[in-house]
């Protein structure tokens, strides 16, 4: 079964020295890069877990207790949500504006609410955790908001040891942002 949010856009991994942004659809989000080693293993141990839970309620069920197999089927099918939204976390761009996918939440600002997007370095969190560590992270300024909204950091699931990745993907992002924050998009409809 294809997994297309697990993989980025193959445009974005043949870059040719022609066009900045390569891409096929002009209309789809998309991720401008690969989810890290981090996320696809935990997302890997979730479903392990999830398998686990439904040969229990597959057991449950075999020994007439349909109450607790259903209780089990239940939580197995929230772990398998809870790895596939962890899957698609990340910042997503397409003509319509930049998407950021939290864990439960999901925030989308319009190209032309964007004022600026660029990288600096400050203190970022490890892994999500708690730890703070100093390192880079690219952020969007909206023009409602006072601060600037965190979008990608060096040291979170998708680029802990992957420099260049963070690098390339910063890049991607602020290329979509100079292209599309001057140019208005016509509505699909």
């Amino acid at each position: 079964m294809p997994l297309p949010f697990l993989t980025a856009d193959s445009a974005f991994d043949a870059q040719d020295d022609d066009s900045a942004l390569p891409y096929d659809d002009h209309g789809r989000w998309r991720r401008p890069y690969r989810p890290g080693p981090w996320r696809v293993a935990a997302g890997a141990l979730l479903l392990l877990l999830a398998s686990f839970m439904l040969l229990a309620t597959m057991i449950i069920a075999f020994t007439g207790e349909f109450v607790g197999a259903l209780v089990c089927l239940a939580a197995a099918g929230l772990v398998i949500a809870l790895a596939l939204r962890m899957l698609r976390m990340g910042t997503w761009v397409s003509p319509q504006g930049l998407r950021r996918v939290a864990l439960l939440s999901t925030r989308t600002y319009a190209w032309s609410d964007v004022d600026e997007v660029r990288t600096s370095q400050q203190p970022v969190r490890w892994l999500g955790l708690p730890r703070t560590v100093q390192g880079q992270a690219l952020t969007v300024k909206p023009r409602a908001a006072q601060q600037p909204v965190l979008l990608l950091t060096d040291h979170n699931a998708d680029f802990l040891s992957r420099t260049e990745a963070f690098e390339r993907a910063a890049d991607l992002v602020a290329a979509w942002a100079d292209e599309y924050r001057a140019v208005p998009v016509p509505q699909a409809g």
